[in-house]
């Protein structure tokens, strides 16, 4: 293996194209030298932008995974329902793997990844960017240094934003739970994980409410029709997406979500799409059924409680986290973080790295970019340590998801399964 890690890329989507840009930043370190990606825009523009060999830009990753090993590590960033076949298969070829969150949508298919990279004995590390930003950094240190005593609850939100709601869980690809999966596996899968590495362990116990409440045809305002652009109440709407896109794309926002609709930045291209694609429909006539906000409680083993809400009808903004200790209070914000001392009844800022807004458009918060680092060090290294989302901490959490949309959907209280036992 050379000094330069090699990737090849499996999904030349925003997530695919975003890690793979990390590359283009750290020549020395990573150098992508595969791309399959059935799109033919976005697989040209990844393997023009790296410059990688047209023998390998591929339209499947079975033709990828057809020429053997070519790379050290692959980076599986298809939908979420396709990760567990190229898991399985590249594992076997003995590629490093780095899958996007979620890692799969059943436990089966969780545990069977879980298995695959053991036995390969190959370094798989999952999406879960929220433990890689310098904010989880430092609360992390804050609550592990005893400061604010011993966790008795927390308190988390995650403010969705009426925008994104409307643009990927309406009217995009993760708007029903039959094409895509959940709402909480697909975009709260993040939290439930955040929270397990903040505590140190996972819930022992979980219940949870939360239905779809507003996006509804019911809802639709009168007069209202099935798309924005023909739509006489749209001026009046907070949800057109004539406005959200188009205000985008004559801000020269060119990137997420923008880049999901249109390949081509221009207005031509935008009113084609508005017209003619899932996104310019009446957030009221979509097919959407994931909930537009939910609630889940947990209970650990030591007794600490949990809450986390997310819920669609915020601005966009960063999570904002409560954690209250035996011998003082940590609120945090995704950006600051502030300490209530019970002893000195003093409040202190504590300082945190730089890291950018925490959405995928601004990088999660450096939770991207750190996310790549690890990998690729755990790999250079040999350190499977460096990891911080590998297959077990990913498995526990993702357990936690289904076992709170199981309390959801049957109005009980669910216990979170077993990981799986150690080699």
């Amino acid at each position: 293996m050379s000094d330069t890690i090699t990737l090849a890329v499996v999904g030349a989507g925003d997530r695919g194209s975003g890690h793979a840009g990390w590359a283009l930043a750290h020549p020395d370190r990573a150098r992508v030298v595969a791309v399959a990606e059935p799109r033919a825009p976005r697989r040209e523009r990844l393997a023009a932008a790296h410059r990688i060999d047209p023998c390998h830009v591929l339209g499947d990753w079975r033709e990828l995974a057809a020429l053997g090993r070519i790379a050290d590590a692959v980076l599986v960033c298809t939908l979420d329902r396709d990760h567990l076949e190229p898991v399985l298969a590249f594992a076997g070829l003995g590629y490093h793997i780095m899958l996007e969150k979620p890692m799969a949508l059943t436990e089966d298919e969780c545990r069977r990844i879980v298995d695959a990279v053991e036995r390969a004995g190959v370094i798989l590390s999952v999406g879960h960017v929220l433990r890689y930003t310098p904010y989880t950094r430092t609360l992390k240190d804050v609550v592990d240094s005893g400061r604010i005593g011993d966790i008795v609850s927390v308190q988390h939100l995650e403010p969705v934003g009426f925008w994104h709601q409307a643009h990927s869980f309406v009217r995009g690809n993760w708007r029903r739970a039959d094409e895509a999966t959940t709402m909480l596996m697909a975009k709260s899968c993040h939290d439930l994980d955040w929270l397990q590495y903040v505590l140190g362990h996972p819930p022992v116990r979980v219940s949870s409410f939360g239905r779809l409440s507003h996006f509804r045809p019911e809802n639709r305002p009168p007069g209202a029709a099935d798309r924005c652009l023909d739509c006489a109440v749209e001026p009046d709407c907070p949800y057109s997406a004539a406005r959200e896109y188009g205000e985008r794309l004559a801000d020269g926002r060119h990137r997420w979500p923008l880049s999901v609709l249109i390949d081509e930045f221009t207005p031509r291209a935008l009113e084609t799409a508005l017209r003619e694609g899932p996104y310019g429909r009446c957030v009221y006539a979509c097919d959407n059924d994931v909930v537009d906000h939910q609630v889940v409680a947990m209970e650990f083993d030591s007794g600490a409680t949990a809450t986390f809400t997310m819920t669609a009808f915020t601005e966009q903004a960063d999570r904002h986290t409560r954690i209250f200790g035996t011998r003082g209070e940590l609120r945090g914000d995704g950006s600051t973080i502030t300490v209530y001392d019970f002893l000195t009844r003093t409040e202190e800022q504590v300082a945190i790295g730089a890291g950018g807004p925490m959405d995928a458009a601004g990088g999660h918060g450096g939770g991207d970019a750190g996310l790549m680092d690890a990998f690729v060090a755990a790999i250079a290294t040999g350190d499977p340590g460096l990891v911080r989302s590998g297959p077990r901490e990913s498995l526990t959490s993702h357990l936690t998801v289904l076992a709170a949309e199981r309390a959801r959907c049957s109005g009980t209280v669910e216990p979170v399964g077993p990981p799986v036992p150690g080699p």
